[in-house]
């Protein structure tokens, strides 16, 4: 199960511009690298603020084994999917797995505990639950 369209963050550009100018958290597992959105001058009535992108890195210093990539990625998008309707919208997020994530065996439970607590720090979560 993958992320909707709507909240991927694919381009190069888009990636680059989070690491150069996004704020850092750090968990166990996680690195959250977060970009907020721009603060509009006049605010539309018309137009939905953007969703949320959110882009996975997974190093290959994780694991040398895509399988354990993958499987650690389907986790983390398991997660996000639960907590994708308590985002605030306009974030750009990246998530960076840690190298001790494959040898940790970390289930879903676990990481959405994570994820949870690392939106909250850097309040992209509604209500900063």
């Amino acid at each position: 199960m993958a992320l909707p369209k709507a909240y991927r963050l694919k381009s190069r550009q888009d990636f680059q511009a989070v690491f150069r100018e996004g704020i850092r958290r750090h968990s166990s597992h996680f690195t959250l690298r977060a970009l907020k959105p721009p603060l509009s001058t006049e605010p539309s009535l018309d137009t939905a603020p953007p969703a949320t992108k959110i882009g996975i890195a997974i190093s290959t210093k994780v694991s040398k084994r895509a399988v354990v990539r993958n499987k650690i990625k389907r986790q983390m998008t398991a997660a996000l999917y639960q907590l994708l309707p308590e985002l605030v919208p306009g974030w750009r997020l990246v998530l960076i797995v840690k190298t001790t994530t494959a040898e940790s065996e970390c289930q879903t439970h676990k990481f959405l505990q994570e994820l949870k607590q690392l939106l909250t720090q850097t309040e992209v979560l509604n209500g900063n639950s």
